[in-house]
């Protein structure tokens, strides 16, 4: 009996030590799963930026040049050959040096309103995707590109409530078709100030000057400081004294309306929290937000119009931060979220809300001119909000009842980018120098006249009238894009076809640098 005692309590024993060991295996099991967020029906949390993809990265390599293109002023390591120094004398006049900054498209005119809008994107790509542009060599780059429109904002700001908007006469700039480096024609300068406002522009260049400072605030304080302190005077001078700059200013309705500035001025709002933590900006869009975010309506993300951008920008603090939030920050962060996730059910295309605005292949088509722009812009926004989805373990949004997941956003997303690549009808990409069939006849000037050509002003325009393709390749170049029809005129006089613009391509930078690899952990900006 003594030994059966002895055999029972050895059994007993192993039992009460398997017990132990399957908790502890139990245990390390759970806090895997924890600890790589497995949940069940969510993707894994991205990690490090993956494999590169290759036709992203050479697309990204050749948008990336376009702004290098459209410099102005004295040219610092020059990486175009058929460009030169150009508009030394700008702001001459008004003893202020605005000869740097970006040349808006074709022509020889410095708009604000969407070089602005420009450095903000631009900004918001290298926040977001900085670690996958670095992957593929192109984070320096957009740094450089980015700092090249800050430096004009922040001359073009030279008292608290005066910034220049506009260097150049429209109507005298598109009489002439010559290079910048020989242009003769006179370049007159449009300001708004506190008799003349136009909150738009004053907040979508505060929005751009908050949104670098984050790019640039590891690397350079000094400057980041510089740019924060312009921004903050630019988002009251524009909430205080409030107006259209197209109204105030008719003659810059004709190239770049304003529909309105609610919409600036909480985009402007948006960046100025996120580069300062300082909750009163974040009470002025949840404050403004019946007033300007048309909440529940979902629209286009645009030079114009930002209220697409600003939904997803605040979901970014909602979705991230929330927790550390009052309830009732929160609660206005909730509707900008779900107008968000509005945007999104309306893209992606088999939801129950998506929008019919699209080409029988897919594309988004909203306008025959510049056509690109709304397509590219949309699935730069729907790449963010997938990754926001990704690294919050948000399972999936709810369209009408119907669930999507991030992967149904990315697709959206690549199917978009693809399209300018080249999968499409006409089987070529809207992007000059990418592939085997892009754009010959871009309508820019400088790349439509030879280098050693001598032309004035009247003189140029048989280069534009030219049967030839243009000279010099204007690489990376997003062209306008496709009719409805999914018809493209290869002209040099078709504007709204083959001109490009530097908007389009921080749009489009923004979108291949969400796409060159695997989706990366969406980060802290600061």
């Amino acid at each position: 009996m003594g030994e059966e005692k002895s055999s029972g309590g050895g059994c007993w024993g192993w039992f009460l030590v398997f017990l132990v060991v399957a908790a502890i295996v139990a245990g390390l099991v759970v806090a895997f799963r924890s600890k790589f967020h497995h949940s069940e029906g969510v993707p894994p949390v991205p990690g490090p930026p993956g494999a590169v993809v290759t036709k992203y990265s050479d697309a990204l390599k050749l948008a990336m040049q376009f702004f290098d293109i459209q410099k102005s002023g004295k040219l610092v390591n020059n990486k175009i050959s058929w460009r030169g120094d150009s508009a030394l004398d700008d702001g001459k006049e008004a003893k202020v040096d605005l000869s740097k900054g970006l040349y808006d498209a074709g022509d020889h005119m410095k708009f604000g309103f969407p070089m602005a809008f420009t450095a903000t994107i631009l900004s918001w790509a290298i926040l977001e995707y900085g670690d996958q542009m670095a992957v593929v060599n192109q984070l320096e780059p957009a740094q450089e590109n980015l700092k090249w429109i800050t430096d004009y904002l922040i001359k073009a700001h030279p008292r608290d409530n005066v910034l220049y908007i506009q260097v150049g006469d429209p109507d005298l700039d598109h009489k002439c078709w010559e290079r910048p480096e020989t242009m003769s024609e006179k370049r007159p300068l449009t300001q708004i100030n506190a008799t003349v406002p136009g909150s738009e522009v004053a907040a979508e260049t505060a929005a751009a000057m908050a949104a670098a400072s984050l790019v640039f605030k590891k690397s350079d304080s000094t400057y980041s400081r510089i740019l924060l302190t312009h921004s903050k005077q630019l988002f009251d001078f524009a909430d205080k004294n409030r107006g259209s700059y197209s109204q105030n200013i008719p003659k810059v309705a004709i190239y770049y309306n304003s529909t309105g500035y609610g919409d600036e001025l909480l985009w402007a709002a948006s960046w100025l929290y996120h580069a300062t933590k300082d909750k009163a900006y974040l009470e002025y869009v949840n404050d403004h937000g019946k007033e300007f975010a048309n909440f529940g309506s979902p629209t286009w993300f645009s030079w114009d119009n930002k209220l697409a951008g600003t939904q997803v920008l605040l979901s970014r603090i909602n979705l991230f931060a929330g927790k550390d939030l009052p309830s009732s920050a929160n609660s206005g962060l909730e509707m900008y979220r779900q107008t968000a996730e509005a945007v999104m059910c309306a893209l992606i295309p088999n939801s129950p809300t998506a929008t019919s605005s699209r080409t029988e292949s897919g594309l988004i088509w909203v306008s025959e001119w510049n056509a690109l722009q709304h397509p590219v812009a949309a699935a730069f926004l729907a790449i963010v909000y997938s990754d926001y989805m990704l690294s919050s373990r948000t399972a999936s949004i709810s369209c009408s009842g119907k669930s999507y997941k991030a992967k149904d956003l990315r697709k959206f997303a690549i199917s978009q980018a693809d399209y300018v690549l080249g999968k499409n009808p006409m089987k070529m990409s809207f992007i000059v120098g990418y592939g085997d069939k892009y754009p010959q006849f871009v309508h820019h000037r400088g790349a439509s006249i030879p280098v050693d050509a001598k032309t004035g002003c009247d003189d140029g325009f048989k280069w534009l009238n030219s049967t030839d393709p243009n000279p010099n390749v204007a690489v990376g170049a997003l062209v306008g894009g496709p009719f409805l029809n999914e018809t493209f005129v290869d002209s040099r006089n078709n504007t709204m076809q083959v001109e490009p613009s530097t908007y389009n391509s921080a749009l489009v930078v923004g979108l291949l640098s969400g796409l060159v690899t695997t989706s990366s952990v969406v980060q802290s900006f600061t």
